[in-house]
């Protein structure tokens, strides 16, 4: 069965990405390879014997239905789930970012939200009765982002109203998102971490007595003495070297 969208398997967690429109099953042999129905998705990720789910999200949304159907299917999995803005999550995107048990963006990505609409003909009557059909079709996602977010729900119906673009610290004050991937926050994990290797090294340097006029000169050598390796043959000794500023 020819897949619409991709999906990666990774030990004990399975990598999703929905970058493409959210269809009925029937329209994907006239659309693009990378439509997604809740069928063909929902087939896959029912059956994951996985721990966790990563849901990546670049989509302008679709069908209402495929959107809740894959939303329902992803919440009710045994696997924690993870959705993750990547580029859009607009219209029913939106509501598949909502069955994330946490939910990421990054910072440079956008969230939509509206009204479920349609297109209609017929009388009078018919056209009343397809109004009252879309409130509850809308009250059906206004469900699915109440059970995240910490506005009222007149406020997000508000929102919906206004077809509102959530920038991802608009989205995390609303409850939309929970948290925020950012470059500089990876940055800051990295220096954290040379901060903290810096700070073992310097340890193992006082613990051992390596000559206090070798200054770092003597880690490798340490810890080529440590662990048995020559330091010519162990990549991690040749890391720590060019950290202190010596030459692979």
């Amino acid at each position: 069965m020819k897949k619409y969208y991709s999906m990666v398997l990774n030990e004990n967690e399975a990598d999703i990405y929905i970058f493409g429109d959210i269809v009925e099953d029937w329209e994907k042999e006239w659309g693009f390879e990378s439509d997604v129905s809740g069928l063909s998705l929902v087939n896959d990720v029912k059956d994951l014997d996985v721990d966790v789910i990563n849901v990546h999200i670049n989509s302008y949304g679709g069908v209402v239905s495929e959107g809740l159907a894959i939303y329902n299917t992803l919440k009710n999995h045994k696997a924690k789930i993870r959705t993750i803005v990547d580029g859009f999550a607009c219209s029913a995107a939106s509501v598949v970012f909502m069955a994330g048990d946490e939910r990421l963006m990054n910072d440079a990505s956008l969230l939509m939200i509206h009204n479920a609409w349609t297109r209609v003909s017929g009388n009078a009557a018919e056209l009343r009765k397809q109004a009252d059909d879309l409130e509850k079709i809308t009250q059906a996602s206004i469900e699915a982002y109440m059970s995240r977010v910490n506005i009222t729900e007149d406020e997000l119906k508000a929102l919906l109203d206004a077809e509102t673009w959530l920038l991802p610290s608009e989205a995390l004050e609303k409850g939309f998102a929970t948290s925020i991937i950012a470059a500089s926050e990876t940055n800051k994990a990295a220096a954290s971490a040379q901060k903290a290797l810096f700070s073992l090294l310097k340890d193992a340097i006082e613990l051992q007595s390596i000559p206090k006029d070798e200054g770092t000169d003597g880690v490798p050598e340490f810890l080529e003495k440590q662990l048995h390796v020559p330091q010519e043959e162990n990549k991690t000794l040749k890391f720590f070297n060019a950290l202190m500023g010596g030459k692979e």
